[in-house]
């Protein structure tokens, strides 16, 4: 679909006309340049990890305060259940497998990056006249043209890389939970605690593992001594306070709460209550990110920029089955890698004081593709003419001008697995395994860059839900619904045409062994 911004200009210079005579000098100033912007996105964030999408042990006040000010959606999606293709997804505003980019890269696909014949959300705020900054995780090319500051960004600080280490220099009272290993913790006076080895050691490895995942300014590596949450939120904070006096747009991606499971005592003291490890370490990164949400609006506020700033939070995909049972993206199903509503199915909050209505929960259907078009939107930026833009101007929607369905339709796709939601109907597609295949094993179809999804050698599997009924997804339709899946079926190879052929394949998220339902799998 193409982005519709149906009288968003006029109705922007309208309320501005009606309000700068109340105004001081520099009042008016802010009132009549248009509204900064803010996207907040967490990494591995599960839908059920903050107290607003209804966790019980987990206490985020600042995304419930940030709820409380603006539109909750319950039914929000990302383009990919793994970090580098959903983030591709967001930030062009179109489907990745638009662009061949389907999957994580890895090994010798890392250095790769988005096609430099997209453009970018930041190259779009740009043109606008905006200032441009991203902290955080990049995750979509690590160096010369795919570099976020070849990407639209006239500031960058953070990993050019999927994931770096939070600690680098661990001080007493600071935890590390590491799957297969034992849980360390540093006690007073540097000993350590459920480990075999000393400080030095240590720290030796958190240093070898922030050299893989090394920190960068504009292109220059920097030694970032701090907890890594806390450094991303300092750096946000500051790149604010520099650029108050104009219009800026801010991509802030936090790698928390994305494994590994490490925590300072100031946010651990907060839960120590909990004597799950993995689980008390989860929580205070998670209560970390929450006051990194915090200072942010803070600082917005201390500027007097809280009613010109549009901000957007959400996850780039559900959190994951491997760490430790830790997280929770109930009451979905699924995780991250899957295309269950565990993974694709995110926390979206959208907050504009004075602009859009608050305390407002909204069950329809958005995505990630929309931040695009309505960050262009507000910013009165022209979009390009020559593409397709798959997501929508939310702005409308939220003030009521549009009572509609953002995306009435949304579509995924991962190597032979494909999924489709229309309305209340959900569809997975996937190729089934070889006959006596074993959960354990990884076994790879033949790559499927178009439809129909199939391994003809083995068929395939149809996975219906009616998700008004069955937002869990535990009873599969397919077989009492045969003329659902043949719509859905048609729907997905329309689609699909459209679509061009994975840039690298990844055995590891091709064949998506779906755990909690081998039975159906592979029978």
């Amino acid at each position: 679909m193409t982005t519709r911004r149906p009288g968003l200009k006029a109705a922007l210079l309208a309320a501005t006309a009606v309000c700068i005579p109340m105004l001081a000098p520099a009042a008016r100033a802010a009132a009549s340049r248009p509204p900064n912007v803010i996207v907040i996105l967490a990494d591995d964030l599960g839908y059920g990890d903050t107290g607003v999408y209804g966790s019980s042990l987990i206490r985020t006040p600042n995304i419930d305060r940030l709820a409380a000010s603006g539109v909750r959606f319950t039914a929000a999606y990302v383009t990919h259940p793994v970090c580098a293709p959903s983030r591709a997804g967001l930030l062009t505003g179109r489907y990745q497998e638009r662009f061949g980019y389907e999957f994580n890269p890895a090994g010798k696909d890392a250095t790769g990056g988005v096609s430099l014949k997209e453009i970018t959300v930041a190259q779009v705020m740009k043109s606008a006249g905006y200032a441009t900054g991203m902290i955080g995780k990049w995750h979509l090319g690590q160096s010369g043209p795919y570099y976020p500051t070849a990407r639209g960004f006239d500031h960058f600080f953070g990993m050019a890389g999927g994931g770096s280490t939070y600690l680098i220099d661990p001080k007493p009272g600071d935890e590390i939970v590491q799957p297969g290993r034992s849980d360390v913790v540093v006690e007073p006076g540097g000993a350590l605690s459920g480990s075999s080895g000393t400080a030095q050691d240590l720290k030796t490895r958190l240093e070898k593992a922030r050299s893989r995942g090394a920190i960068s300014r504009d292109g220059a590596v920097v030694r970032a001594d701090g907890y890594l949450t806390d450094d991303f939120t300092r750096a946000a904070v500051d790149y604010i306070e520099a650029n108050k006096g104009r219009p800026f747009f801010l991509y802030l991606a936090y790698n928390a709460p994305h494994v590994p499971l490490q925590a300072t005592q100031k946010y651990l003291d907060r839960y120590r209550d909990v004597k799950d490890p993995g689980k008390r370490v989860y929580a205070a990164m998670v209560s970390a990110l929450d006051d990194g949400v915090g200072a942010v609006e803070a600082e917005l506020r201390r500027a007097g920029l809280a009613e010109d700033t549009l901000v957007l939070f959400l996850s780039d995909n559900g959190c994951p089955d491997y760490d430790l049972g830790a997280c929770s993206n109930a009451p979905l199903r699924g995780f991250k890698r899957t295309h269950f509503e565990g993974g694709v199915r995110v926390p979206f909050i959208v907050s504009w004081p004075g602009h859009v209505p608050a305390g407002r929960l909204d069950g329809r259907q958005v995505s990630s593709l929309d931040i695009l078009p309505t960050a262009a939107a507000v910013a009165r930026a022209k979009l390009p003419a020559d593409r397709e833009y798959d997501g929508v101007d939310l702005i409308p929607y939220l003030t009521g001008r549009s009572r509609g369905v953002p995306n009435p339709v949304l579509f995924w796709r991962a190597g032979g697995t494909f999924a489709i939601r229309d309305g209340a109907w959900k569809m997975l597609l996937l190729n089934k395994a070889p006959p006596g295949a074993k959960p354990s094993m990884r076994w790879l179809p033949p790559a499927v860059a178009q439809a129909p999804p199939y391994d003809a050698r083995y068929g395939r599997l149809a996975l219906l839900y009616d998700l008004n009924d069955d937002v869990g997804e535990r009873r599969n339709l397919a077989g009492a619904k045969p003329g659902v899946v043949t719509r859905l079926e048609a729907m997905l190879a329309k689609w699909s045409r459209k679509l061009v052929p994975a840039q690298w394949v990844s055995v590891k998220q091709f064949y998506q062994r779906y755990d909690d339902v081998v039975a159906h799998l592979y029978d």
